[in-house]
């Protein structure tokens, strides 16, 4: 608890959760102004709907879905949104001193991630020296795999996403993309196309 407060200036995976249940009213500036607590928020807004739907789809055929999964994707959200180790971004100006944080690197990652239908990432990594420019960098993902999805192939459009993704917005030297299916799921059903266009008005 005192960790997850350190990195989310102060508040809790669960206070932001609750905060997205309030459609985040009243405006709260200490959340909102914080790198840390909007990485979080962007993932738990991301995952919400998916979750929501996966365990109302196993629901109907299990007695007792697995709510531990749930959780353990929320705690790995407020750990991997802290700000981490700094990351150098290079400059033709010898004298700009440029960086992102690696919290920032794990939610581009995870938004990445959400782009690849067939499976919901659960854990991000970034392995090697990333303060140091042109270190090899492994990103490490755990990924729970959608039932009808084939996993090869899956896991290759999201090496190929993370890859894209890395390259346009960060100077990271990308060794290799580990991909590790840890679990099977129900495929969680589309939202209706409607539910789309209402949320975006």
């Amino acid at each position: 608890m005192n960790d997850d407060r350190d990195d989310l200036d102060g508040h809790t995976i669960e206070e932001l959760s609750d905060y997205l249940d309030a459609d985040r009213k009243p405006y709260d500036p200490s959340i909102e102004n914080s790198p840390g607590c909007r990485i979080a928020l962007d993932a738990l807004e991301r995952l919400r709907s998916a979750s929501l739907r996966l365990l109302e789809a196993e629901a109907s055929e299990e007695p007792e879905p697995d709510e531990n999964w749930i959780g353990g994707i929320l705690a790995n959200i407020g750990r991997e949104a802290r700000a981490g180790r700094r990351i150098p971004i290079e400059h033709p100006d010898p004298a700009a001193d440029l960086g992102i944080t690696e919290g920032s690197v794990r939610g581009l990652v995870r938004a990445a991630a959400d782009t690849v239908d067939g499976l919901i990432v659960g854990r991000t990594a970034l392995e090697g020296d990333v303060t140091v420019p042109g270190e090899p960098i492994t990103v490490a993902l755990e990924a729970t795999a959608y039932f009808g999805h084939p996993i090869p192939a899956t896991t290759e459009l999201l090496r190929e996403a993370v890859r894209s993704a890395l390259a346009l917005h960060t100077d990271l030297l990308i060794a290799a993309v580990d991909v590790t299916v840890v679990d099977v799921h129900h495929a969680p059903p589309r939202p209706p196309a409607g539910d789309d266009a209402e949320e975006e008005r």
